[in-house]
């Protein structure tokens, strides 16, 4: 038995994703000799692991293969698109190439029997170690899209769901028409923003409703709970994939037709107007409903700010952020939309706010996009 005790500052930081509560005891009794590895935190599932992982900023994330509700290729998959960081892959099946292919640092297969622990855990110790020398590359590289006059039909999305297909099908549904978009006057209405809000599964989601604007939307504010860094490549890849100009929002920027702000990571944002028009305030402050960037400080300032003329969606993701900021919109005389329970990855916040009140309608995902449209051209008061 290795005793030496080691800085834990030296340490490679690891996370735990495994669905058999008797697997991680026995993975922290397996692990408990090595000097050179820290158990940080662990997780049932993909819905639990994700906002940990962001809290605990792991050198290392180890993930097991076969878990109900999001099998561990689909998680590692969704987590390298938004905070790529070394993984290795643990199953009692033989999935090496699948866990490769996805973006796995490495693979080691779990032990068919106890007399096997010692040669797993062994195995295990030194796969993590190299991997926590490893870059992270996505599996697949982003390429640009061009961009076009018309709405390209969205089949990639590939939300955070084991039954995606049965919810959302192979292509989105309700998505705006050539007709739907021909009807939005050819300059956006003067003084109306669309803010938007999410966070667990947010990322697939907000793809889908910001590819659905064409070009002539009003300014969009956008806030996805990210750690810093991954909100502008975030940001950079959504302006490849959408006909508005996407970018990470800065102290001062002036809002425009057809651009998109999306919130830094550790910056709060609020929308402020002064003589010249519309601009966003981006500060490092308090975490709000225990976030920075927070959905309810956008959504406040909204209200403040922009009144009856603010339309806001609140969509998937944990907790309760921007519940209460959406239902200050909706008092305000803003139009307010929360995506339902059926296609949210985690109907957390959303049911939040329609507990609240706060939701003048609430919509699948793929109806928002269009909703948002339509009241642009039809309006509500």
């Amino acid at each position: 038995m290795i005793t030496e005790k080691t800085n834990s500052a030296n340490k490679v930081k690891i996370f735990l994703v495994d669905d058999s509560a008797t697997f991680r005891t026995s993975f922290k009794a397996g692990l408990s000799s090595a000097i050179n590895i820290e158990l940080v935190g662990e997780a049932a599932d993909a819905f639990e692991a994700r906002d940990k992982i962001m809290t605990l900023k792991p050198d290392v994330i180890v993930i097991d293969i076969i878990m109900p509700r999001v099998d561990g290729i689909t998680f590692l998959k969704q987590l390298m698109k938004q905070y790529p960081v070394p993984c290795v892959m643990i199953s009692a099946a033989a999935k090496e190439k699948e866990a490769l292919d996805a973006g796995a640092a490495a693979f080691v297969q779990k032990p068919k029997s106890p007399s096997e622990n010692r040669t797993f855990y062994t195995l295990l110790t030194t796969k993590i170690v190299m991997a926590s020398k490893k870059r992270a590359v996505r599996p697949q590289p982003i390429t640009a899209m061009t961009k076009s006059p018309e709405i390209e039909r969205i089949d990639g999305i590939a939300p955070l769901l084991a039954n995606a297909d049965k919810k959302y099908g192979k292509v989105m549904p309700n998505m705006p028409t050539k007709e739907d978009i021909a009807r939005l006057p050819q300059r956006s209405r003067e003084g109306y923003i669309v803010a938007l809000g999410a966070s667990t599964g947010g990322t697939d989601a907000l793809e889908c409703v910001l590819r659905s604007f064409p070009d002539t939307m009003p300014p969009v504010l956008v806030v996805q709970h990210m750690p810093p860094v991954f909100t502008k490549l975030y940001s950079e890849r959504m302006d490849k994939s959408c006909m508005i100009r996407v970018k990470e929002a800065e102290d001062g920027d002036r809002l425009g037709q057809g651009v998109c702000l999306i919130a830094a990571g550790g910056f709060q944002m609020e929308l402020k107007k002064d003589a010249k028009g519309y601009y966003v305030k981006c500060y490092q402050g308090e975490k709000v409903s225990g976030h920075c960037p927070s959905v309810d400080v956008l959504f406040n300032s909204f209200a403040e700010t922009a009144g009856k003329k603010g339309i806001g969606a609140l969509m998937t993701g944990m907790g309760a952020d921007g519940a209460k900021g959406l239902l200050k919109m909706y008092q305000s005389g803003a139009y307010t939309i929360g995506q339902d329970k059926e296609t949210s990855v985690v109907y957390g916040m959303p049911m939040e706010a329609y507990k609240l009140g706060a939701c003048r309608e609430q919509q699948p995902l793929a109806n928002i996009g269009k909703t948002i449209c339509k009241r642009l051209t039809d309006g509500w008061n």
